[in-house]
């Protein structure tokens, strides 16, 4: 993709999955809410902020309001998704000052969907692809993730089962099987409407890593998309999973750092040690929707 197309398929993704964002789940309520745009959810699942319009004059008071709402609430966290093109170009010093914690930054990408899906990848000698229909499946996928990051995540187990269950044609989930040992996992969410999938959760095992599995696990879901006429696919990439996209095709537009706010947290520390690794990549780092 060129400056140009770049510039306007930010434009549409800010316009669409930010502003205009739907829940993730069925459980969840996106508000707009003077300056922001929020999403809130009882029990296991992602509560934040996914767009703000701010200035340096309007930035500090709606941080304190936010974190005085989600409190309210009784959240234990949420987390405030800053874009480094986001105003004012200090909200992330403000947050920090807010008590938010910073994670290690991801890189927001796009590709076109139908160049993707015509990847020509086969799988690795005995591994076969398995669509997640069931809880059995899902419950694979958590193995694998587990086994690719070494963490567990039963709020992503709950989101899973959550669209399954109320939104099937909103989510693709799949399974890298060896044999019936799960070594790889992703999933893809399809907001109703929307001109961007994104895919979520990538991970394979460490044993297994390097033999295109992760490459197949985008193919196929790339066919999924084209199939439903979504024209791209986003990610919030890794480190590691950002040279591997770019190698796809995947084009940048731009860099994200989630800062987390914790119930109870006195001052910022590094939480870098505790993330979950669960996004698109390999190994991965935490997100929304991870």
């Amino acid at each position: 993709m060129d400056r140009d197309e770049l510039r306007r398929v930010r434009a549409d993704y800010d316009a669409r999955m930010r502003r205009g964002a739907q829940p993730d789940a069925a459980s969840a309520r996106v508000e707009r809410a003077r300056a922001v745009v929020r999403q809130t959810v009882p029990g296991a699942g992602w509560n934040g902020v996914l767009w703000s319009d701010l200035d340096e004059g309007t930035a500090d008071a709606e941080i304190a309001a936010q974190v005085a709402y989600f409190d309210a609430l009784g959240t234990s966290e949420f987390e405030w998704k800053l874009y480094d093109y986001d105003r004012p170009a200090d909200l992330g010093e403000r947050l920090r000052a807010a008590g938010f914690v910073p994670e290690p930054a991801e890189t927001l990408m796009v590709g076109r969907t139908q160049e993707l899906a015509a990847l020509k990848v086969e799988p690795p000698q005995g591994v076969t692809l398995r669509v997640v229909t069931d809880e059995a499946g899902v419950d694979l996928m958590m193995d694998a993730h587990t086994r690719a990051f070494g963490t567990e995540r039963p709020q992503i187990r709950e989101q899973v089962l959550s669209l399954l269950r109320h939104e099937p044609d909103t989510i693709e989930a799949v399974v890298a099987m060896a044999g019936d040992v799960p070594v790889s996992a992703a999933r893809m969410e399809m907001p109703p409407g929307a001109p961007f999938a994104g895919l979520w959760g990538g991970g394979t095992d460490p044993r297994w890593r390097g033999r295109g599995i992760y490459r197949l696990l985008v193919a196929h879901r790339a066919r999924v998309a084209a199939e439903r006429g979504i024209p791209y696919l986003q990610v919030d990439a890794s480190a590691d999973s950002r040279p591997i996209l770019e190698r796809l095709g995947f084009g940048v537009l731009g860099v994200t750092v989630p800062y987390v706010w914790t119930r109870g947290q006195d001052r910022p520390t590094d939480r870098s040690a505790d993330r979950s690794g669960l996004v698109d990549g390999l190994p991965g780092d935490g997100t929304r929707r991870a």
